[in-house]
């Protein structure tokens, strides 16, 4: 955020300073991406129960990622953001950790809790657990140790990779859905290329954003921006190996269109940093790409299950409150 825009957003308190400190705009797109994975692979949201704590693990995981994040980043933001709502005083720092903790708590708790309400005959119903766990862990080390390193965009990335095989995880193939065989804890092959494909794009965006706050350095930008783009074109690959219904060449190209127009969109923006590589640029294309995530996953529901489109629909439209909220509260 450039200063000013971090002045005009640094004046309220009270429920605004949490919604900045949890940059609860950005809590969508992990909506998005575990709605979209339970949906590719059930075709629906049923069992509902399940879906909904998935959901739940999902958001309470990431929010709290946002909170420790800055919990850990304290000193650094006293010095260099001290507007932000912890360094402020807007957000007390015990009740942040309190908050921050308790919720990475609760999210794996609802992450194991699918495990007693998994449907008969779901195979490995402890995946649940597992990956919710598996995220935590990574979230917490991401903000504690990896986010400053050479190897921090990776750790976004298992996150958001891990996000969407949470929705996976838990979520019964649906009827006449073709089966691979299961490659890794009883994922299969397109299961593993869509959360890769994701992983690897938001590898991309963490990448891109390294230095938004000051003048970036052309070199990382085009490195972002080539992420970014190999992560579209590995969702790009998926109806190679399975969609049930986009089977018909004209639903296939008609997938990789809508790719190509979104990865067009992203690359214009893009280019334009690059060209000039100031906060203000640099900042607007990674706010971009976050909720480009969102039409990503609506992109690849429709495609997987497009006689049901009102899944899709329904992902696609998070972007309105994440939108409506990002006017207000930052969500970078």
């Amino acid at each position: 955020m450039t200063n000013a825009a971090n002045t005009d957003r640094a004046r309220g308190g009270g429920l605004l300073a949490w919604m900045q400190l949890m940059r609860l705009p950005n809590v969508f797109t992990a909506a998005a991406d575990v709605t979209m994975g339970f949906v590719f692979v059930a075709g629906s949201l049923q069992p509902l129960p399940v879906y909904l704590c998935v959901l739940g693990a999902s958001c309470l995981l990431y929010t709290s990622g946002m909170v420790l994040n800055d919990l850990f980043d304290l000193t650094e933001d006293r010095e260099k953001r001290p507007e932000r709502p912890l360094p402020s005083g807007r957000v007390s720092v015990k009740s942040a950790a309190i908050v921050g903790f308790g919720m990475l708590g609760l999210g794996v708790l609802l992450g194991w809790i699918t495990l007693p309400l998994a449907p008969p005959g779901l195979s490995l119903a402890w995946r649940g657990g597992a990956v919710a766990t598996a995220l935590a862990a990574c979230v917490l080390l991401y903000d504690a140790a990896l986010k400053r390193t050479f190897v921090g965009p990776l750790g976004m990335s298992a996150c958001r990779f891990l996000n969407v095989l949470l929705g996976m995880s838990m979520a019964m193939a649906a009827n006449g859905m073709p089966s691979d065989p299961a490659v890794l804890l009883g994922f299969d092959k397109p299961q593993l290329l869509v959360a890769g494909g994701i992983g690897i794009y938001i590898t991309g965006v963490t990448v891109f954003a390294r230095r938004e706050e000051g003048e970036s350095n052309r070199v990382v930008l085009v490195a972002g921006t080539v992420m970014m783009l190999c992560g579209i074109a590995l969702l790009g690959t998926v109806p190679f190996y399975r969609f049930p219904v986009i089977a018909v060449d004209l639903q296939r190209r008609v997938f990789w269109l809508l790719l190509a127009l979104l990865a067009g969109g992203m690359l214009l923006r893009a280019s334009l940093a690059i060209y000039r590589p100031i906060p203000a640029r640099v900042q607007i294309v990674v706010k971009h790409c976050i909720m480009l995530l969102i039409v990503l996953d609506g992109a690849v529901c429709a495609a997987a299950h497009s006689d049901r489109p009102w899944y899709a629909i329904g992902i696609v439209a998070l972007l309105f409150p994440a939108m409506l909220l990002g006017r207000w509260v930052y969500s970078t």
